[in-house]
């Protein structure tokens, strides 16, 4: 048995920044080695491994790797609830939040504040509602704009809420319905990054893989600059996270 597996703790949590984040072990019966990922909001570590591979030993490679869970922790930014006189990111831009009891409940833009009212106990569900409604629309213009660039009808489209991926292809499996799935906080980042990984699923409905052929329909259907947009995500994604945990 390699020494470090005999040497680490086998503790299920693990101490990151000065708190306890617990270990979530995922079988996955095609896992060929040990996958270790820190949760984009830094709330758990999460470990996929083979069906034959033992839990104390996954548990342990964790604690091996504290130096840079604890690195990738300190990058994720802090939880900021929305409220009052605060802020909130949409399409790359930040719109105050101005919320008076009294004007109706349903959000407005106005002049780079965000007009609601309502309930102050239920304002941060009704702006994370407001932003995936908002999301949706985009998520479908855009959709529809990237299938006719690549010759393709377009396909329905519903919000994700996934904590690793910004967007996933449905093959459509017995149904043969195919399905674009993309995540509703790319609403908050802005226009040129959220196209970019619509476009990049479109490419996936011809091309389900990362081949030179995917690539170059995906530069060929986006107007903007891939590389410059993932990179934007690599350096700014888990900041999505942070107003609503």
């Amino acid at each position: 048995m390699i020494d470090w597996l005999k040497r680490q703790p086998v503790d299920p949590e693990i101490e990151l920044g000065g708190r306890l984040v617990p270990i979530v072990l995922r079988r996955h019966a095609s896992a060929k080695r040990l996958t270790l990922r820190l949760a984009p909001d830094a709330s758990e570590v999460r470990i996929t491994l083979p069906s034959w591979a033992r839990g104390a030993d996954a548990i342990a490679f964790a604690h091996a790797r504290r130096d840079w869970l604890d690195a990738q922790a300190s990058k994720v930014p802090e939880r900021r609830v929305p409220g009052p006189g605060g802020s909130l990111a949409f399409r790359g831009s930040s719109l105050r939040i101005a919320w008076d009891e009294s004007v109706p409940r349903k959000p407005a833009l106005c002049a780079g504040s965000l007009r609601i009212g309502g309930p102050l106990d239920t304002l941060e569900p009704r702006l994370r509602r407001w932003l995936e409604r908002e999301a949706l629309q985009l998520f479908e213009s855009d959709l529809a704009h990237y299938a006719a660039a690549a010759g393709l009808e377009p396909v329905p489209v519903a919000l994700s809420r996934a904590q690793r991926r910004w967007g996933s292809c449905s093959d459509g499996g017995k149904s043969g319905v195919r399905r674009i799935r993309l995540n509703w906080r790319l609403v908050q980042a802005p226009d040129e990054v959220r196209r970019s990984v619509v476009a990049h699923e479109v490419a996936h409905l011809v091309h389900f893989d990362h081949s030179p052929a995917f690539h170059a329909l995906v530069e060929g259907i986006f107007e903007g600059d891939i590389a410059a947009a993932d990179g934007w995500l690599k350096d700014n994604g888990r900041g999505l996270y942070a107003p609503f945990g």
